[in-house]
């Protein structure tokens, strides 16, 4: 394929630069549009639709979404090197759900691998696995992987979809020999309960090398952007879980004798 990967064409919503969350180091994270879950929490609801949209934002109309090549990502991911190098940092892929557009997953990995960089993605690993196993893992340093809910139908309850081929994706990706993490988003009335978040480390705990769980806590700090793209929040009447809680579930997972930490 040579370098043909750089004019692969794919669409973003934002580049986010000097985060310290999903992955080591200090992070440049590429937000893919387009998701085939559509959460009841999710905090970028912008990031749902595959389509360009118009957002209100502050009073102001904003175009969400644009299409790029690899290479234009890579130009902007590039200028970050020196931060990379000094904190073990790199590129992460998120979303939106970056599996929904798997040749330009593929190819900014394989770009940012051909340049020395470390790659991350976030994931909810709803896809066909040969298309995980063929276009990603080749060129992923760390999976990062949403595991929400053990209940199927509580899953699909909350996200509108079955969980099934999420947990054989799990199953397959840790017997793969994938660096992986699982991440949950606790969500109150979702799986915020002790028995739950317990059932979830469990799986977890289950799989091939996995040794690590992060628990991530609610918030609302989204809520805004469904007003400006004409949606309801369902979900402005639950509270986020206090520091309290988060520890009581944080020590419940752990008795599983993974390494469990609050935040990403």
């Amino acid at each position: 394929m040579g370098k043909e990967y750089n004019q692969v064409t794919g669409r973003i919503f934002d580049i986010q630069k000097f985060s310290i969350h999903d992955g080591p180091g200090i992070r440049t994270i590429v937000f893919l549009k387009g998701c085939p879950l559509r959460c009841k929490w999710c905090c970028n609801p912008e990031s749902q639709s595959a389509a360009i949209q118009t957002m209100v934002r502050n009073g102001k109309e904003e175009i969400i979404g644009r299409d790029v090549t690899v290479e234009e990502v890579m130009d902007e991911v590039l200028k970050d090197m020196p931060h990379f190098r000094r904190s073990g940092g790199g590129l992460t892929l998120s979303g939106g759900e970056s599996l929904r557009q798997p040749d330009f997953a593929s190819a900014l990995l394989q770009a940012a691998k051909a340049a020395g960089i470390n790659t991350a993605m976030e994931s909810t690993g709803l896809a066909e696995f040969s298309v995980i196993e063929n276009k990603i893992l080749p060129w992923l340093d760390l999976y990062l992987m949403d595991i929400k809910h053990i209940s199927s139908s509580k899953h699909k309850l909350f996200t509108s979809q079955p969980n099934e081929r999420i947990l054989e994706n799990a199953k397959k990706i840790a017997a793969s020999g994938q660096n992986l993490i699982i991440r949950v988003p606790v969500i109150p009335t979702f799986n915020d309960t002790p028995e739950e978040i317990l059932e979830i480390a469990q799986f977890a705990r289950s799989l091939k090398g996995v040794t690590r769980l992060h628990l991530l806590p609610y918030h609302r700090l989204g809520q805004d952007k469904y007003a400006g793209l004409g949606r309801e929040y369902t979900m402005a009447h639950i509270e986020p879980p206090t520091n309290e809680q988060m520890e009581i579930l944080r020590q419940v997972a752990a008795t599983t004798g993974l390494q469990v930490q609050i935040g990403g």
